[in-house]
């Protein structure tokens, strides 16, 4: 029903107009073809059509750049319900990461350099999920972009 919304109001304006029309006797199609006639001397008749044919190309274009802002939106809603089940399963993940972690430094003779690299590690997955989550355009490139290895130059 919401997506017939301006058809049904269009079909009540027709049949309200029909209905007039009907009841007065009013012949709206002569009254056009007169105003029409009375434009004649001013030459503006023949700017109808085009006038017409324009705004029925503007009006298309608006339905379509309607359809395809619709369509991005729907497209940032999966990718922030996805990003939020990423953080979600990664956030989970890191936690118990921590658990490994602890357990490695009360171990005896555990190099030091393994602890190193595994704050390093977990450092880069971070780094890497905040940055998915500042994306601000949508798209194939930005993703990858933004998990690309940065470097520290």
């Amino acid at each position: 029903m919401k997506k017939n919304k301006l058809t049904l109001i269009g079909l009540a304006i027709s049949i309200l107009v029909w209905l007039t029309t009907t009841v007065s006797g009013i012949d709206l199609f002569v009254i056009f073809v007169n105003a029409i006639e009375s434009l004649e001397r001013y030459e503006i008749d023949e700017l109808i059509i085009p006038v017409v044919i324009f705004c029925m190309f503007a009006f298309a274009d608006l339905v379509s750049k309607q359809r395809y802002q619709k369509i991005e939106l729907e497209k940032v809603k999966i990718y922030h319900a996805m990003l939020s089940s990423t953080h979600h399963i990664l956030n989970n993940f890191l936690n118990k990461m921590q658990l490994f972690k602890i357990s490695a430094e009360k171990t005896y003779k555990f190099p030091d350099s393994v602890l190193d690299l595994y704050d390093q590690i977990i450092h880069e997955a971070i780094t890497q999920i905040e940055s998915m989550g500042n994306i601000i355009s949508i798209d194939e490139l930005s993703i990858r972009e933004s998990v690309e290895p940065k470097s520290n130059t």
